[in-house]
């Protein structure tokens, strides 16, 4: 699915942008040009972003054997 239409960029390669360390829709845009035109993506970039540095609910859950 395309993030960004402007820019041709999938939710794929944003995904991986964030996981390489991208942290902003700035960061992301230098990474791969995606919300570096109109600027109609961005919500969705940050949701992705929210998404890929959100901690994990299974971090706080005890370990048990």
């Amino acid at each position: 699915m395309y993030v960004c239409i402007c820019a041709a960029v999938t939710d794929t390669e944003v995904r991986s942008c964030i996981a390489r360390g991208a942290r902003t829709v700035e960061e992301v845009g230098e990474a791969c040009e995606a919300g570096t035109g109109c600027g109609s993506c961005h919500d969705h970039i940050d949701v992705f972003l929210a998404a890929g540095h959100a901690p994990s609910e299974l971090a706080e859950l005890p370990i048990s054997a």
